[in-house]
């Protein structure tokens, strides 16, 4: 029956007639984008060695170079100091070249008049760490920054001396004047004209109409002058209708696509930020994706458009608790580029942990004052960032570096090229049948953005997809032929690209970096499942400008179009292009598997930019490669151009144009005792607050079920190994104590709880650490995704610890 089947269906391809494809999609770029014209207001600024900061009104640039920042949060007040510097590397293994960061007020001044700077709080050195790697810093110095801190991030001090606060009250501007002062002593000498690694400052934060007006921002910035806090450039977030003076500060907007901090139980609708369109504030988004006011979209137009919180994850509240995927945050940014972004930064990169303090230091609606909307987990800020709150690597980290090592390599081609929509565009965020897609072109050159991906709503597989891009003089169809975009694809297609003088006319493969040793200059392209690469040049150009080798050659329409790649376990078989040129320089394509471009990294190793792939978590500390994988099997690495020499520790093997390296380290077994020492009490229903319902109290864990969780002794001695202790169980809330010390939490949303077991010490792993945990209620409004929603019994509670084991984040050096 199979075989006849097979047959038939065979017959039906064969001899049913051919239906007409779809036209092209159209986007008219034929009108080149105007020049940039300077800001109305002096920004930028020289550093010591003569390199030029500047931005005009559209990109920055540097020493007169279109720059694009890709900009990524990180806490380092709710990190310990002792791993800034591997997490600060990780950041910039993937892809990100400026830090932005929080400074919250009452994590330095809890008690009033007594600043603390020390061990995790010292923001001196963290900049100094972040400097001596080559990354920039972008400070965001409040004085509100929100952030999900405790008043967001006032001292309980201050709310209740000052009730005029974020205003001209001459006591507040007081204190407001002491904050930045210490924050200028300690970041003295570090700002780009010093030779430091500041570049940016933000002010405030979501700054609404009516607390002071556009006057309070200029007094903060007055108050950070006089603090010597003197960067090249200063930003304000504009979205909420934030108030924003007409000079000084460059608008900054973001957007997420979940909402922890929404009133709804359900599953949110389709999120605007899926979908391609000029308007920046996401909150100036109707439904079907015009702007809510022409106004105040329009009022920022002879700004630059920049980001700082794309959604790089999304905190979890006690009534809502979303999971984030990895193509939620990526597919987003991708669509910002598109929509015209020329500056992309990310809230949260890394997440963290709320340090100790006199009282919880979260956003909870209990806070003194009653501006906490939300009740938020006490001590984990993990934020389901791409680093997570124990600095794992999170799925999210390998999908954002594909976009982020294009935009470091080109993003000076990308910066000064202008959006364009296309003529047909989905109707209402309810769209799931129309492309999206958009072109960003400078009337020559360009590139196609596609996103196929919509979080919880699935959108439709295109068939006979097919841009026709209008530039200034030719359009390009591509691909030639139509092909199939597969549901949940997005990716960047170049047109007209210039490969150091190998003319591609379009490729149906990402571009993702490009590497040179001198001779040969390599470039790298990522091809999605299900969509055939695809390579067209000039036919003219291929016959005699070149000397090239490749299989699969189509000639039509005057174009060489270079297609068949196949693909091995990492890299490649038949799937590199290569080209010389009549100077006897040689141009190589190199075409990767989605799966090997999500584990490629470009580093620099031994004194030349090279390519890795690897299953491992990379970052580059002076030429020495560190390795992190759960599985010690991954602690491998696939290297072009190949090292001189074999590092010790490692052995080598050919895998395609790579070369492969792989260590030994051995799997550890370390069992986990656990025992339950306390059945919990009876429940009682949660309280209802003004919004939501509200989180348990610290007194509610007295009747909470209590586990007794015990280690191997020597499960802090293994040298190449971190171990991580995992919790999988049902519930509400899960807390882990080591004595008396509170030290981490979670609200129980279906992943395992992970927790580093090196932030105990010894001692508190030798006596056990206690796990409490509280029954989650059936009858508790709160949000939980379909698959983490458990089964509740007859009594209408669920209390269940399924496992509690050690996973093991193995760790190898590769030292050339």
């Amino acid at each position: 029956m199979k075989h006849s089947l097979r047959a038939a269906l065979f017959v039906l391809t064969v001899f049913m007639p051919a239906f007409a494809a779809a036209d092209p999609i159209t986007i008219d770029a034929s009108t080149p984008p105007t020049a940039p014209t300077p800001l109305n207001f002096a920004t930028g600024g020289k550093s010591p060695d003569g390199h030029e900061l500047a931005v005009n009104s559209r990109y920055f640039t540097l020493d007169g170079k279109p720059f694009f920042p890709v900009m990524g949060e990180f806490h380092f007040s709710r990190y310990p100091a002792n791993e800034w510097e591997d997490e600060i590397l990780k950041m910039k293994a993937g892809g990100i070249n400026v830090l932005s960061v929080y400074i919250f007020w009452l994590h330095h001044e809890e008690t009033k008049g007594q600043f603390d700077w020390a061990g995790q709080k010292d923001l001196h050195k963290f900049v100094e760490l972040c400097g001596k790697h080559g990354l920039y810093v972008w400070l965001r110095i409040g004085p509100w920054d929100h952030g999900e801190a405790r008043n967001g991030g006032f001292p309980d001090w201050l709310v209740a001396e000052v009730s005029r606060r974020r205003s001209n009250d001459p006591t507040y501007l007081d204190y407001v004047g002491k904050f930045y002062n210490q924050i200028g002593a300690q970041v003295k000498g570090q700002f780009w004209k010093d030779g430091g690694p500041i570049i940016g400052v933000q002010v405030e934060n979501e700054y609404h109409p009516g607390s002071g007006g556009p006057e309070h921002m200029e007094t903060l910035l007055q108050l950070a002058h006089t603090a010597g806090i003197d960067a090249p450039f200063y930003t304000a977030t504009g979205w909420d209708r934030a108030t924003i003076p007409t000079t000084d500060f460059l608008p900054v907007f973001g957007g997420y696509t979940e909402q922890f901090w929404s009133n709804s139980l359900k599953e949110l609708p389709p999120n605007q930020n899926f979908f391609f369109t000029h308007i920046r504030a996401e909150d100036n988004v109707m439904g079907d994706l015009s702007p809510k006011n022409a106004g105040y979209n329009n009022k920022y137009d002879g700004y630059p458009f920049l980001t700082a919180e794309m959604g790089g994850g999304m905190a979890i509240a006690y009534h809502r608790r979303p999971i984030m995927y990895a193509e939620d945050s990526t597919a987003a940014a991708l669509v910002k580029l598109g929509a015209g972004i020329t500056g992309l930064g990310y809230y949260m990169y890394h997440g963290g942990t709320n340090p100790d303090g006199l009282t919880s230091l979260q956003e909870n609606q209990a806070q003194p004052d009653h501006a906490g909307y939300n009740d938020m987990e006490a001590k984990s800020y993990d934020f389901q960032a791409p680093l997570g709150e124990f600095g794992q690597f999170h799925p999210t980290f390998f999908s954002m570096k594909v976009i982020h090592q294009f935009l470091n390599d080109f993003g000076d081609k990308l910066a000064p090229m202008a959006s364009y929509l296309p003529d047909q565009m989905p109707a209402n965020t309810t769209d799931v049948s129309t492309p999206r897609v958009a072109a960003r072109a400078d009337g020559k050159s360009g590139f196609i953005f596609i996103n196929n991906y919509q979080r919880n709503y699935p959108l439709d597989e295109h068939k006979d997809f097919q841009v026709a891009l209008k530039l200034a003089d030719e359009t390009v169809t591509v691909p030639e032929k139509p092909t199939t975009i597969p549901s949940g694809a997005y990716m960047i297609w170049p047109v007209n690209l210039d490969l150091d003088g190998v003319k591609l006319k379009y490729a149906t493969a990402e571009l993702v970096c490009k590497v040179s040793d001198g001779n040969t200059d390599t470039f790298v392209f990522s091809a999605w499942p299900g969509v055939e690469p695809e390579f067209a040049f000039n036919q003219s150009e291929m016959s005699s400008k070149y000397e090239w080798v490749s299989n699969n050659v189509n000639n039509v329409n005057g174009l060489t179009i270079l297609s068949g790649f196949t693909f091995g376990n990492v890299g490649m078989t038949n799937s590199e292009l290569s080209f010389r040129m009549p100077s006897g320089k040689q141009i190589k394509l190199l075409i990767l598997s989605r799966a090997d471009s999500l584990n490629l990294y470009k580093m620099n190793i031994g004194g030349l930019d090279r390519l890795l792939i690897s299953p491992a978590g990379l970052f580059n500390d002076g030429g020495a490669l560190h390795l992190s994988a759960r599985n010690p099997k991954d602690l491998t690495v696939s290297i072009y151009p190949a090292l001189d020499k074999v590092p010790a520790g490692f052995k080598d093997a050919k895998n395609g144009i790579f070369e492969q390296y792989t260590t030994q380290v051995d799997e550890i077994k370390a069992p986990v005792t656990l025992s339950q020492t306390k059945l919990a009490g009876p429940s009682v229903p949660a309280k209802a607050s003004r919004r939501t319902v509200l989180e348990p109290e610290d007194a509610d864990f007295d009747r909470a079920g209590v586990w007794s969780v015990k280690v191997p002794a020597d499960v802090l001695t293994h040298a190449n190994a971190k171990p991580i202790l995992q919790v999988n169980y049902q519930g509400d809330v899960a807390r882990i104590y080591a004595g008396n010390r509170f030290a981490d939490d979670n609200f129980y949303k279906g992943p395992v709880w992970e927790i580093g077991l090196w932030r105990f010490t010894p001692e508190e792993l030798a006596k056990g650490l206690d796990l409490k945990i509280l029954p989650l209620r059936s009858d508790t409004k709160l949000f939980l995704e379909k698959s983490a929603r458990p089964t509740f019994p007859e009594n209408g509670e669920v209390l269940n610890v399924k496992d509690v084991s050690i996973a093991w984040e193995y760790e190898a050096v590769l030292k050339p």
